[in-house]
């Protein structure tokens, strides 16, 4: 499944001035902040970076990310493929190939998290990968604009079972996505595709499509 053309959407980003930047105070989702620190040289500086206010009291991350690998059982020899969503963000202003997402819940586990968000976001049903490779370590998105991080979560998606044979996504009012997938082994091709086409690619999926190809090119596996 590829993903179709880009919707149309409308964005009206005005330059920065005092009548268009948000009041920390009314922030909900994220703010900025001026962090004071003393370098190895003892020189004080200073670093402006943006921060996330929605990480449950007592988390340790913000949300999951979700490595959703569609099997087919039956047919072994159907290559195992990755899914993917197309969606449009606004901050860029494009719509962007990513993995299923979100972020968790009071009280919620990471792999909770990541089956209730892939049940919600694409109507699968999933199970997490166990040995150890369920989970990831914290990753940090951008560690030198915000503090943002998340885990990783692998899971599969066995397409034989009847939960999975017509999935129905239960999106939200503001969430507009299409699901599609892509052969594990055809990713880092995909992506460049995809950017030719005019998508934005998130960096979680392009770093693991590189991955696939650096193991590819140096024979790892």
């Amino acid at each position: 499944m590829a993903p179709k053309c880009r919707p149309r959407y409308e964005v009206s980003k005005q330059p920065s001035s005092p009548d268009t930047v948000q009041d920390y105070k009314d922030a909900r989702w994220a703010t900025l902040v001026k962090t004071t620190y003393i370098d190895p040289d003892s020189t004080t500086r200073t670093w402006e970076s943006a921060e996330r206010l929605t990480r449950p009291a007592g988390s340790l991350i913000d949300g999951v990310g979700i490595v959703a690998i569609l099997q087919h059982p039956s047919d072994p020899s159907a290559p195992p493929s990755i899914l993917l969503q197309k969606q449009f963000r606004p901050p860029i202003d494009a719509v962007t190939i990513e993995v299923p997402a979100g972020l968790i819940d009071a009280g919620e586990t990471a792999e909770q998290c990541a089956l209730r968000e892939l049940k919600e976001e694409t109507g699968y049903v999933g199970t997490v990968v166990g040995e150890g490779f369920g989970v990831s370590p914290v990753m940090f998105n951008d560690p030198g604009f915000c503090n943002t991080n998340l885990h990783m979560v692998h899971v599969t998606v066995d397409l034989s079972k009847p939960e999975n044979q017509n999935p129905k996504p239960e999106l939200e009012d503001n969430e507009f996505i299409e699901c599609f997938s892509v052969p594990l082994t055809d990713l880092y091709a995909a992506c460049r595709r995809f950017e030719k086409e005019g998508f934005a690619i998130d960096a979680r999926v392009g770093t693991f499509a590189e991955g696939i190809e650096v193991a590819k090119r140096w024979k790892l596996v």
